[in-house]
This record gives structure tokens, sequence and C-alpha cells, in this order.
């Protein structure tokens, strides 16, 4: 297998298109029917470099690019978006440690995470404040050497499988959005638990677990940038480059979409005519096929101005995710109507695609958080 160093994106995009297709795909419907985390393809990813692909390569890493990390995302999503979704949720914990950590926790975790022989995940969201981070009501209360955290947060990525966690709590309940921090909290700290992970629609072999901390004991040299700077940490690396991936992976998605439902529509034949032969499945192959090259256009578009203008990128990212996300679901229930009841079934990809698309639309901000934070920065509010 071929390791990325330093890559370009081409060379990242074939090496994640070949992994896809010879390591992750063939065991997607398994783990996706059983509910199980994808460790196997994970050791693969992490043999190959693109877990530490957004890494500084004088940290051991790559370099890899926002245009990189969409690039990648979408060709793993194509194949298991579960596996995508863990990737990307470490590459969000991975690039939080790289840009905000401390000396002493880059000397602790980052060749780790950068090898895959550490997995990372983060932690914003809580039963009470949804996708609003600004609600978040854990608190990090400083005795001594340690933060003592209590809380709990729910649908976190990877719960319970990761080894060290971004956690944004609040450090100081009076000051409102300055009183928030970020800590890197350890599977095993004293305090931490786990729930028993979620039975869902899509995207079923990526664990989501609540995560609960009673008095959970964490060192003060764990926080992530400075007190009171949790958002900014949370700024730079799930708004600043997660929303790529997350785009990247509905991307992704689509294009497999429209391949199968093209593949479908030239074999399947009903009265000795190609269904394809009809114009009513003409029509819906055509709007998937400009479906999904618009929302890979304007994704590319968004990565690539985001990188040469970093601070564009926030906005730039909720524009891409918003578009991608609902694109891959209108084009994924396409292609199940073009396929008829074969779609429909779990036998055939496009069944499995559906329903994790729409889980997509729900992670990293929800459509209508999205649609608001565009406005409000078009209206300037």
């Amino acid at each position: 297998m071929n390791r990325i160093n330093g890559f370009i994106e081409k060379e990242a995009k074939n090496l994640a298109r070949q992994i896809a297709k010879e390591r992750i795909a063939p065991g997607a419907a398994e783990r996706d029917k059983n509910g199980v985390f994808p460790h196997e393809p994970m050791q693969t990813l992490g043999e190959s470099g693109i877990l530490g692909m957004v890494v500084a390569e004088n940290l051991g890493g790559a370099g890899a690019s926002r245009t990189t990390l969409a690039s990648v995302t979408s060709e793993l999503g194509g194949a298991c978006s579960s596996t995508a979704l863990v990737v990307l949720s470490h590459l969000i914990a991975e690039k939080a440690v790289e840009v905000t950590g401390t000396d002493l926790t880059k000397d602790k975790w980052l060749s780790l995470m950068v090898s895959g022989k550490a997995l990372g995940a983060f932690a914003v969201h809580e039963a009470d404040s949804g996708s609003n981070a600004g609600a978040i009501t854990t608190t990090a209360k400083k005795d001594g050497d340690h933060y003592i955290v209590n809380g709990s947060k729910f649908f976190i990525t990877s719960a319970g499988e990761a080894d060290v966690y971004v956690v944004l709590v609040r450090t100081d309940p009076e000051k409102g959005p300055e009183g928030m921090s970020a800590l890197l909290i350890e599977k095993d700290a004293q305090g931490l638990s786990f729930g028993n992970s979620e039975d869902k629609m899509g995207l079923r072999s990526s664990s989501s677990r609540v995560m609960s901390f009673t008095d959970c004991l964490v060192p003060v040299g764990n926080l992530l940038g400075t007190e009171g700077g949790g958002l900014q940490v949370i700024g730079q690396s799930v708004i600043g480059w997660g929303f790529f991936g997350a785009a990247g992976i509905s991307v992704g998605i689509a294009r497999t979409a429209v391949d199968l439902a093209v593949q479908h529509a030239r074999e399947r034949t009903i009265a000795g005519q190609p269904i394809g032969a009809h114009q009513a499945v003409q029509s819906m192959i055509a709007d998937m096929i400009v479906q999904s090259e618009a929302a890979e256009a304007l994704l590319a578009r968004s990565a690539g101005n985001s990188d040469i203008s970093p601070a564009s990128a926030n906005i730039n990212g909720f524009k891409a995710k918003l578009f991608a996300s609902e694109a891959a679901v209108e084009v994924t229930n396409k292609a199940i109507q073009v396929m008829g009841g074969h779609g429909y079934c779990r036998d055939y990809i496009v069944e499995r695609l559906f329903r994790d698309a729409r889980g997509l639309m729900l992670h990293f901000k929800t459509s209508e958080w999205l649609r608001q934070d565009i406005a409000k920065a078009a209206l300037e509010l």
C-alpha cells in the first residue's frame, strides 16, 4: 500500500480511491447491517498516512489543504459514509491539537494520531443545545492542577471508540461565549463514562454515544488554546476544516448513486427494452448528474477559496455543506426511484446511500442552522 507523504491533491485522491475500492467498500454493507465500527479500514487508513493528512509536515503529517481534504472524504464517502465520518472526526480533533495544543499535548498525542495509533474525536453537542454551541452547559471548574468537568454530550461520533476527545466546556458560566473553553479529554479519564451506541437509521457503523462527565478530572495542561477561547478552537478545527470534509462525504454519496443508477438503467430491461430508453428515467438521471456535479463544483470552489483566504473558510464551508448534503438526499432518492423495488432493498447499495445521506443533513449543523448563518453573514447581522 502506498503511503501519503507531502502529497498533492491528485495523488491523495487516487490513493483514497484505491483504499476505498479495495479495503473499505467490500465490507461496508455488512458493517452497516450489524453496526460494526470500521476498525480494519481505520487501520489501513492509518498505515496509508491519510489519518495524518491535515497536520503540517514538520509535525509528521502531510500538510494537506482543505481542497485535498474534500477530495479524500468524497472518495471515502462514496464507499462507506460511516468510515468517512469517523475519519473526518479524527482529522478535526487532530487539527485542534496541532493548532491549539500545548507542546506537551502535541508530544503526547499528535504522533499517535497522525499514525492512526490513537483515534481522535470531538464533542460539542448536548441534548439541550443541539447545533447551537453557545447553549452548552457542561462545566469545567479549575481545582489546582486539574479541571473538574460535569455534564454530558450526546450523538458524539466515535464516542467510546476514540482514545482522546476535543470537548467544549464552560469554564466561566458568567461570561457567555467568552466563558467557553476546549479541553482534550482522554478516554480513560476518571469520571468519564459512555452510554450505549445509538441504533441509527443510517451511518450505522459510526458509533454515536452519550458522553457523561461526573467530577471528571482533566489536567490543566490539557487546555486547548486559552481559557475562554473554546469557540475559537472549534472555529479553527470543526468549522474551519470539518464542513469541507462533511460536504465531501455527501458529494461522494451522490456520485456513487449516479453511477449505480446509470448502470442499472442501462442493464435493467422491461419487455426487451432497457429502462434507460424511457424519457422519464432519462429526466431523473439528468437531474442527478447536474445536482451531483454542481455540489462537487461548489465544494471545489469553496475549499479552494478558503485555502487561499482562510478567513473565509467558515462561510464557504457552510455553503458547501448545505448544498452538498441536500443534493445527496435528492440524488439518492432519485436513484431509488430509477431502480424501483430493487433500490428499496438492502441488497442494493442505494438504499444505504439514502439513509447515510439523510443523516449528513443533521451532522455538522442542520440545514436550518446553516441557512440562518449564511443569511446573517450576507446581511451583516
